[in-house]
């Protein structure tokens, strides 16, 4: 009896990607779902004992196995281990571009064109974004998968529309950098690495619940759509298969990863280890863990990815029962400050840890999110920053790192391209320790600024994120509502990983009793005053009618009375609970495809009631009604 539900409208209009070849893959997988819940609901004890007890995380005991093969934690400290050998097309990775390949509300024709954009950019590889940057509106995550399979195999609807934006993008690299950059569009197609980000553990799919009515993995569902759709034309044509891993917290849950890709393809016909995966290092419980993690995806592993925005919520998020532990202004949070570069540190050490083989695996650095639109002082001292923070990377050891729109390719790759060399494989950066100072090394906070202007910053950027996330934006280009209309300060392309850090620290000062390091005139505070509930209140009616008085580039006039007053409510609930919701994301979930105010209000309440009496996050989509079976 088939184990799964889909939804007819779904079912039908996605016959392309839900073929028989994937259904019979989902129904393979559909057993492991069970232990993903069992995860996930250890997942959030472990958060609940934490906050409960005021605890810090550590680094494993030595005793510890991890995962089916059991895997003894002494054993891979000492390199008993087996991980990936770098392939040809993973060798050379210094600039990976990041973005979804979909639009929201948008006729294939023009949807297409971002995958167009992101395989002529003259990127190494690209990240097409399953996740944090896919809106989720509708049924976006079938569109992602569609244009990316239509684009993999060539299909003329992609080829048109490359031809297009190839000519586009030389006109503006014309311009900009003073000649093209694309010589011959068809040959250009197939030099980026095609690299898939599925959503993470803690996610459910919107669109699949298990024949019981409960709601089934998000993850399973976009491995296995995008593998099963597309490995044989990207095996026909050399490339990897390859994917990044998001919000891996433990060792055991990327035992458990290692599952999903092995069932996946044993029931393909491959062999073990044809399944790549990078991990973004996004949380703080995985930074205790790396070497373990490493190892526990065993044949799949081929490197970590670094960045600032979710590792810097995750701190947040991990230490919020720590009275004494508030972040200060996330602007002085860069890669250098303490917490991040112990973080940076033992990235770098754990990937060129050789495992039994002698094999290394890659550091890929972190995102660079500007885009070099605005006025010409505004581009000139962004681009000087940008190229700063690249620099600085690739002498740390970095491979490679991220850009978050195709505009910064050619921008940021010569900085790899100069030094030469095609990977920092095996950089000796000193052994991994496990000692006490290693581990306060990765919460030590430093002096840093904490004010009402970065408190502005935080919620302004808060709000016109949900907002677009509501409207399908995952992916949308922010600045602080003050900053509307001063071409010199920059558009920063940001994704889900926006919001979650800025409530987070919002919720710290707010909670724990944060005192600015300098006065504000306008709110007529002194240096030192206490960040205070009356001020938070101020502060939130004031930024969102700064975006209710917006003009409609900034903030999409048809979203002030539908989607932007819904985000408003989930701020406002959000870093008023006492509970610190664990994710941002969940509460937008359930309201994608609704306007309805008190509908919001009843689903918000009823997500804290249920986190805080049961511990349990409604992580369904709960508008589906399953009541279709797939045919496997």
């Amino acid at each position: 009896m088939s184990q799964l539900h889909i939804t007819p409208e779904r079912l039908l209009t996605y016959q392309d990607i839900y073929t028989d070849e994937v259904l019979q893959a989902l129904e393979t997988l559909a057993p492991l779902n069970a232990k993903q819940k069992a995860l996930m609901v250890e997942r959030n004890q472990r958060r609940a004992d934490r906050i409960a007890n005021k605890q810090l995380l550590d680094f494993l005991p030595e005793e510890t196995c991890i995962g089916p093969d059991h895997l003894r934690v002494a054993d891979i400290r000492l390199g008993d281990f087996e991980c990936s050998t770098i392939t040809e097309d993973l060798q050379r990775q210094w600039i990976q571009g990041t973005g979804p390949a979909a639009k929201p509300n948008a006729p294939l024709e023009s949807s297409i064109r971002n995958v167009a954009y992101a395989l002529l950019s003259g990127a190494d590889g690209w990240m097409f974004d399953g996740e944090d940057a896919l809106g989720q509106i509708n049924a976006m995550s079938l569109d992602n998968q569609r244009n990316l399979k239509l684009a993999i195999h060539k299909d003329d609807t992609f080829l048109q529309a490359a031809e297009q934006v190839a000519g586009e993008m030389n006109q503006w690299a014309s311009d900009f950098l003073g000649r093209p950059i694309i010589a011959d569009w068809k040959a250009q197609l197939d030099f980026t690495t095609l690299i898939f980000r599925a959503r993470g553990l803690h996610l459910d799919d919107r669109h699949i619940t298990m024949e019981n009515g409960e709601s089934f993995s998000a993850s399973i569902t976009d491995v296995t759509l995008f593998i099963v759709n597309n490995y044989q034309a990207l095996q026909a044509k050399g490339a990897s298969l390859v994917l990044y891993l998001p919000k891996i917290q433990t060792a055991q849950e990327a035992a458990f990863w290692n599952t999903i890709l092995s069932t996946l393809e044993h029931h393909l016909g491959l062999a073990k280890g044809t399944i790549k995966c990078y991990v973004l290092v996004e949380q703080l419980e995985a930074t205790y863990q790396l070497l373990e993690i490493r190892a526990a995806l065993g044949l799949h592993f081929v490197g970590f990815n670094t960045g600032r925005w979710d590792y810097i919520n995750a701190v947040a998020d991990a230490m919020c029962g720590i009275d004494d532990f508030i972040n200060p202004n996330i602007e002085s949070i860069t890669m250098t400050y303490a917490y991040m570069a112990a973080y940076e540190d033992r990235v770098r050490k754990a990937v060129n840890t050789p495992d039994q083989n002698g094999n290394y695996s890659l550091w890929q650095g972190g995102m660079e999110p500007n885009i070099p639109v605005g006025s010409e002082a505004g581009v000139k001292a962004s681009m000087e920053k940008a190229l700063a923070g690249a620099k600085r990377e690739q002498a740390a050891g970095a491979s490679g790192k991220w850009v978050a729109h195709w505009k910064m390719v050619h921008i940021i790759r010569p900085v790899w391209e100069e030094v030469g060399e095609t990977n920092q494989l095996g950089r000796d950066f000193g052994p991994l320790t496990y000692t006490q100072a290693d581990q306060q090394a990765l919460i030590k906070l430093e002096d840093a600024p904490l004010t009402i202007r970065g408190g502005r910053n935080l919620l302004s950027v808060a709000l016109q994120y949900g907002n677009a996330f509501l409207q399908g934006f995952q992916a949308a280009a922010l600045k602080p509502a003050d900053f509307f209309g001063n071409d010199d300060i920059l558009y920063l392309m940001e994704d889900m990983a926006t919001g979650e850090i800025r409530l987070s620290v919002l919720w710290e000062w707010l909670h724990k009793g944060a005192r600015l390091t300098e006065g504000d005139e306008e709110l007529s505070l002194n240096n030192g005053a206490l960040f205070t509930q009356e001020i938070f209140d101020q502060m939130l009616t004031e930024e969102y009618q700064k975006l209710l008085d917006a003009n409609d580039k900034d903030v999409h006039n048809d979203s002030k009375t539908t989607t932007l007053p819904i985000s408003l409510e989930i701020v406002k609930t959000y870093v008023n609970s006492q509970a610190k919701g664990p994710w941002f994301i969940d509460l937008l979930n359930l309201n994608l495809n609704n306007n309805d105010l008190e509908v919001a209000k009843e689903r918000i309440a009823r997500y804290y009631e249920e986190l805080t009496t049961t511990g349990h996050r409604i992580t369904e989509n709960i508008d589906l009604q399953p009541n279709t079976h797939i045919n496997a």
